[in-house]
């Protein structure tokens, strides 16, 4: 489904598309745009030099670029720079080495229909040493902020993989019961059974530096991370009722009408963690193809997707919340509203949204959808616990004992 996307180029805060009027959307799909588009980092055929810039160009007719989102694995965003003739963006920070990038590319041609791509690629690590980005940085979050660790080389071999994760070392004070699961070769993410406990301190460190992970490949040195929890703060937003109730420690402390996606733009179903909060955004409908045009200031808005889906102050839409959706994908309320649950909610609160009647929300690779995942298939994402009965082994064991 589409739903609000920001515009990194040329600017360094978004130009988000979300919100909107009431009327019908008359929206079209975009065309693709492969053929007019050239990116120099290739499409998943070669690792790329982390030390050249990423070059895209409009190259077919009087096709030009209007949105450019470039991101590693991690959510971390390539900042670049649109020229003035929207005919070429150029990456304006080094890439990391040894990540994978994806690239959501939005063209105009001469007639103002919009075009996509989307392209990926690889940058080459920096040495034969495996490092490990661990993640988030230290510091407070919500309780459904997932751990994750991110691989400068691909691990595909399963017993590989365990010397990787055993070497991966969570802490918590409460104990919990928690688990890694593989994404995919080079990235990992580990939550718990239930979601953390409020004010719980946890540690990740990796022990692979020196390890032997196989011929020729080392592992190398990590950042540790120290992360706390606040209170439990949960919203439940509901695209029938059209409320959004927020809870503090179990206790109801918000309840708000709202307005989610409408038909077309229907905002995603499930549960999904706050990656971010900005004070101000501008949004505009240019980067998802709507034909029904405006460009917004939009205020409080706070994250919950990748592509773009927020909850944030929707002044122009006060009529309609608590009635019907009339958002490109948001959760719109007011100015007043939004302000209090700006102020209320951090990174890694919960946000669920239910009866949307838009698609599930994908567990990786739009944000943090990992709640999303039962907690049998999630184990079975660990290369340790993979195919084990819980509580089967002294790892399980030990996490199932009362903290004293």
């Amino acid at each position: 489904m589409l739903s609000c996307a920001t515009l990194l180029a040329p600017l360094t805060v978004g130009l988000t598309a979300c919100g909107g009027d009431d009327a019908d959307p008359l929206s079209s799909a975009p065309y693709d745009a492969s053929d007019v588009v050239a990116v120099n980092a290739g499409d998943d055929s070669r690792t790329v030099d982390p030390d050249k810039p990423l070059d895209i160009t409009a190259s077919g007719g009087e096709d030009t670029l209007t949105d450019v989102l470039a991101t590693d694995a991690a959510g971390r965003v390539l900042p670049g720079e649109l020229s003035a003739d929207g005919r070429r963006w150029r990456s304006t920070a080094p890439l990391a080495a040894g990540v994978r990038y994806t690239v959501q590319i939005s063209t105009e041609n001469e007639d103002g229909a919009p075009g996509r791509r989307t392209t990926h690629f690889e940058t080459k690590p920096s040495d034969k040493r495996l490092k490990v980005t661990l993640g988030p940085d230290s510091g407070t979050y919500g309780v459904g902020q997932p751990l994750t660790a991110e691989l400068s080389h691909r691990v595909k071999n399963p017993r590989e993989r365990e010397i990787v994760e055993r070497a991966l070392r969570v802490d918590s004070k409460p104990r919990v019961e928690g688990a890694w699961h593989w994404v995919d070769s080079k990235e990992l993410h580990y939550r718990p059974r239930e979601y953390w406990p409020a004010h719980a301190s946890i540690t990740l460190r990796s022990a692979l530096q020196g390890l032997k992970v196989r011929d020729g490949l080392y592992g190398g040195p990590s950042k540790p991370v120290k992360m706390r929890t606040g209170d439990r703060v949960e919203a439940i937003a509901d695209g029938s009722s059209l409320v959004m109730r927020v809870k503090k420690n179990g206790k109801t402390v918000q309840s708000v009408p709202i307005t989610t996606g409408k038909a077309g733009y229907r905002t995603r179903n499930g549960i999904k963690v706050v990656l971010g909060k900005e004070s101000f955004v501008r949004m505009t409908s240019a980067s998802i193809g709507s034909s029904d045009f405006y460009d917004l200031p939009v205020y409080w808005a706070t994250r919950l997707t990748w592509s773009g889906e927020y909850a944030h102050a929707a002044p122009w839409s006060v009529g309609s919340q608590g009635v019907s959706n009339t958002s490109h994908g948001c959760t719109g309320m007011s100015t007043g509203a939004a302000r209090t649950f700006f102020n209320s909610i951090r990174q890694g609160d919960i946000v669920t949204h239910v009866n949307t009647d838009g698609e599930k929300m994908p567990t990786f690779g739009n944000g943090f959808g990992d709640w999303n995942m039962p907690w049998k298939e999630w184990r079975e994402g660990s290369a340790l616990q993979k195919g084990k009965r819980e509580g089967s082994n002294p790892a399980d064991a030990a996490r199932l004992r009362p903290q004293v």
